[in-house]
């Protein structure tokens, strides 16, 4: 059975960082395309970051570019949210899912990934 356990969410300051962690299980994990998304109260689920099977390519939303970087580690079948300069609109549950299909395409459309975490929660205050 595949599996996603997100970890390190918190309440931090503006301007402060969090580090999110995925891990994954049940799965040939350095196959899969792996995406963080988030869903802010109120509002629809989006999509945050995106990093290929290998690790090699990477996007981003433009409203945390340069701010955010994902990066996994495939050894140890864990994908990564690194979280600087954080906003207020940042605060959401944060996602971590598996692309549907393992190889090298991807898009960023959640309804094209199969498998997603319980979420942990960010809270940024002001």
């Amino acid at each position: 059975q595949v599996q996603l356990v997100e970890s390190g969410g918190g309440s931090v300051q503006a301007g402060g960082s969090l580090r999110l962690s995925c891990a994954a299980s049940g799965l040939t994990f350095n196959n899969y395309a792996m995406g963080w998304f988030r869903r802010a109260p109120g509002k629809e689920r989006e999509f945050v970051a995106v990093i290929s099977r290998s690790g090699g390519s990477t996007t981003y939303a433009d409203s945390v570019k340069a701010r955010f970087t994902i990066s996994r580690d495939n050894v140890q079948n864990t994908v990564y949210l690194q979280m600087s300069s954080l906003k207020p609109d940042d605060t959401a549950v944060y996602y971590c899912a598996a692309y549907r299909r393992g190889g090298y395409y991807y898009t960023t459309r959640a309804d094209e990934y199969a498998t997603w975490g319980q979420g942990t929660q960010v809270t940024v205050s002001s």
